[in-house]
Formats: C-alpha cells, structure tokens, sequence
C-alpha cells in the first residue's frame, strides 16, 4: 500500500510506538537515544511506526507547551528525566509538542513510514468502556475539538513525506456509541483539505471490531484512492475462549467474526489494516499461543497491512506502576534488546505480500504455510522428505480438484505414507485415496488424507520439522486442552518467486522425461 493504494509497491509492516501516555512523550526515551530506537525499528524488519498521540496535544496549549522535564517532574518522575538527560539531552527540554515532532523527524530521517495514530483525547493509559474517550459526546471527546485537532496534525506534518497516513480515533467504544453518530467521514473530509497526500485509515465501532454496519451505510466521500479500514484483533479480545475452549473451534468461530464484521471490506475492493494484534512474547500464554496460530493463518491468506502491539519494552509510568514491563513488547524492558527473537522470525513471513494487484513476480501459484512456526512446505530434492523452511524458499503447488496438492509444472503430488508418523511423499500416482488432501475442522486449517486401510489421517511436522502424517487431533469440539498448532497449515495463494518457482524451468524437462519414459502407464 502506498498513498496510491497500490500494494505491489509495498506492503505496511508497522510496530505501534505508544506516545498518548500521561507523560505525553514516546516511550523509551530515558532508555535508548530516539535515532537508535528508530534504526532499531528497521533493524528487526518494520518499514512503518503507528505512533500514537492524545488529542490534546495539539488542542491544548496549556498541556502542548510544558517541557519534557516539567512534565516528568509533575508525575514524580525524576529518575526517567536523567535517563533522559543521558540519552535525548536535545529533546529533555523541549516543549512536549516539539518533543513529538522531534520523534517523527528522527523516524523519517531513518526512513520510517508513519501513520498518525489518534489514540485518545486525554493523555493517559486506553481503553475502557467508561474512560470518557470512548466516543463522540463523551467527556473527553469533542467532535469539534476532533476536527480541529485532526486539522492541526495534517497541517503540522504535511512537508513529511514519511507520513504516509493518519488513523483517526482509536477504538471507539462505550455506551454513547452508536452509527448515526459516527462521525469519522467529517473527520476524513477535513485531513484530506488539509493534507491530500496522507492514506485516511477509519475505525469502526466496539473496540475496532466491528464495521459491519457499512454493508448499509457505505461511506460517501469527496475523494477515492486514498481510503483504509481498520480493525484490531487479541486473544484476550475473546476472553479465555482459547484456552477454555476446543482450539479448532475457537478458530473457526473467531475468524468467521473477524471476516464478517470486519476483513470483508477486502472484497468491497479497500484495504484492511489490522493496527493492533499482539502476543505475550514470553509464551507461556496458553490462550495467546492459540489465538496467534490462528490469527498468523488469516493474516498470510488476507494478505492484509498490519501493525504489531508493540515496541515498547517498559513505561515510564502506567497503572501507577513506574517503569512497568509491557510483555507484549517486542523491545525487553531495557529497550536495547529483542525479547523474543523467534517471534520476531515467524511473522517475518508476513512482511512481504503474497499477492495483490500488479504484484506478480511469478505465476499464480500455492504455497503451504505453517502458521506455529511461520515457515512453508519446500523439498531439497525428489528423494528427500518434505520439510518446513523459510517461505522464501516454499515449494510452489497446485490444488487440483480432485484435492490434490501437486508441485507446480510436474506430475508428483503429496501423499500420505502408510503408516503412521512418516514423512509424507511426493508420488507420480495422484488418484488415491492417500493423495486426496481435504481441508477439514472448524479452523480449515487441517489437511486431511487416508491410509490404504481408510484411517483418517493429518498432515503434521516432527520435531525436525519434517512433514508427517498423524492421526488427527482436537477435532472434537469437547476437548478443550489438546493444542492442534502443529497440524494446522493454510494452503495460501502466491504470486510471490521463491527458490522452486525461480528453479522451476530447470527441472521441468528432466521431471518430464522421467515421467514420460519410467512412469508412463500411471498418467
């Protein structure tokens, strides 16, 4: 996506850096100096920031013009203002707006994309229900205000180039909210008069999760091309449902939510930024884990531009609490190292486009993800087992009708061995049962054949992450506490050149004189 929308150009792969704090100064800086933070965002294979900021930042002169150290002093935090004087002295003592336009010069110059994120009226710690920043008529949310505020923003970084969006309210919520009163189409009318080069991204209702009231009211506006949607998505979002309940059908349930009232508006022809999901990044989190692998299998099939929860490693204060740890950050407390490098690894699969238009640097083709590791289906040869590798290297299929997965240009498909734990095998006989791949369970996420005495059986992966078959698990809905992460793959749609498809025209004539000569009464 860029503002033209074109998403063979590139595709958002941003991390939220939270700014909307009581504080109002992006996190970390009393740990790591702006300019490394910002190069560090690049380093660990971000191109884009949501960063946040409070509305009165930039409606209230009052609070806008208060240094960074008055500001930190007012909260008792004296301890942050050296830490500050250590690694920013050239921002300690400006005033917190310049402070602010500081952190976006610093990400631009490291060439940064950024989406203006505006996170809440009142600095401090969101979201609640009945915070008083939940919606339109709310204590702390003047929709005149909004538009002056929004106004101001757009004007502020108009000669920015690296801001190439603004999102404008964050997770409307709370008992005032309703659909007549939605009042983002006059907040985007106003961005775009004063800045028609930034993506408008609009938020929907009930914490970001729901737009499903535009089947009805579809948006009207003065301008094209330049329109986004998002959504946010968590395991907590749905309570313990993961954990407490059958993995596949949480799944099922979950995505077929995440589609209908929100990821649909892909097929009205807009984009879909999901500018929150996240994960405990200690893993220990049962629900957590589950949730991930769930929601890493719709984000490799959608395709969508995405926003990780989030840089931050620790707060200067949240919940009365100074210097709290964010486990959901991709920074550890200290701001300097990476919390969870694995983490990192498995969603890098997600920072390249599969597909979308104009992009197409092969033909159409599938490959076979595997969302708990991130990593694809590939071969090293005939003659050796399928394995999991970096989705660079996947091997490119087809899916035939007869639900056959069959690498692409040759006659060998996926079949299951006859025996349980195996490697499944590519084979020249493709009109099997063992070569028959149906997708099965509430999360459509198993791939299911049969051995030659008609056991059911899935596709699976060793702990040397070879391809298997294994009877399938958790496919009753009243087993609550068996995790089928490992037997879940997403057979996904590809025009992205990988190793086999750039290989492909090498093989293809010695694959067809092996077939034709040795196995010619079998096609």
């Amino acid at each position: 996506m860029d503002c033209e929308l074109k998403r063979a150009k590139v595709k958002l792969t941003c991390v939220n850096w939270v700014s909307h704090m009581d504080v109002m100064l992006a996190e970390g800086l009393n740990h790591q100096p702006v300019d490394a933070i910002s190069k560090s965002i690049i380093n660990m294979g971000f191109n884009c920031v949501r960063l946040t900021w409070p509305l009165y930042l930039f409606t209230n002169d009052s609070l806008s013009s208060i240094t960074v150290r008055q500001s930190f002093k007012n909260l008792g935090l004296f301890s942050s203002i050296l830490g500050l004087q250590a690694n920013n002295p050239s921002i300690v003592d400006l005033s917190v707006l310049d402070a602010y336009k500081a952190v976006v010069a610093s990400l631009a110059k490291n060439n940064v994309m950024i989406i203006l994120d505006n996170h809440i009226s009142k600095p401090g710690w969101c979201c609640s229900r009945f915070d008083g920043n939940g919606f339109f008529g709310d204590e702390y949310f003047d929709p005149h205000l909004w538009i002056q505020g929004l106004t101001k923003v757009a004007i502020t970084f108009k000669a920015t180039t690296n801001v190439v969006g603004m999102s404008l309210r964050n997770e409307l919520r709370g008992p005032l909210q309703n659909v007549d009163d939605w009042y983002m189409q006059k907040g985007a009318e106003a961005v775009h008069a004063a800045n028609s080069d930034v993506l408008i991204i609009l938020s929907g209702l009930s914490f970001d999760k729901d737009l499903s009231f535009l089947h009805q009211r579809p948006v009207n506006l003065t301008f094209s091309g330049k329109l986004v949607f998002e959504i946010h998505r968590y395991g907590f979002t749905d309570g313990d449902t993961w954990s407490a309940d059958n993995a596949n059908q949480a799944c099922g349930e979950v995505l077929n939510d995440m589609v209908s009232r929100g990821a649909f508006v892909l097929e009205q022809g807009y984009p879909l930024f999901v500018s929150e999901f996240g994960a405990d990044q200690r893993g220990t989190n049962v629900n957590d884990n589950r949730y991930f692998n769930c929601f890493l299998g719709l984000a490799a099939e959608l395709d969508f531009d995405w926003a990780l929860w989030t840089l931050v490693g620790s707060y200067y204060l949240r919940d009365g609490i100074v210097g709290l740890n964010e486990y959901y950050g991709i920074l550890d407390w200290n701001w300097f190292d990476i919390r969870n490098s694995s983490f990192l690894q498995r969603i890098s699969v997600i920072r390249t486009p599969f597909q979308g238009p104009g992009y197409a640097e092969t033909r159409p083709h599938k490959v076979i993800f595997h969302p708990m590791t991130g990593l694809c289906v590939q071969r090293t040869s005939l003659l050796q087992p399928l394995e999991l590798g970096p989705c660079s290297e996947a091997e490119a299929w087809s899916y035939a009708p007869t639900k056959a997965l069959i690498v692409l240009g040759t006659y060998f498909c996926l079949q299951a061995d006859n025996k349980l734990g195996q490697p499944a095998k590519l084979s020249m006989i493709c009109s099997d049962d063992g070569s028959k791949w149906d997708i099965i369970s509430d999360s459509k996420m198993h791939l299911s054949s049969k051995l030659q005495d008609a056991t059911s059986v899935c596709l699976d992966v060793d702990p040397n992450n070879v391809i298997v078959t294994q009877t399938c698990k958790c496919l009753s809905t009243n087993d609550t506490t068996c995790d089928p992460g490992s037997q879940w793959f997403k057979i996904i749609d590809s025009t992205r050149a990988t190793k086999t498809t750039k290989s492909f025209l090498q093989i293809k004539p010695i694959i067809h004189f092996l077939a034709r000569n040795f196995f010619g009464s079998y096609i």
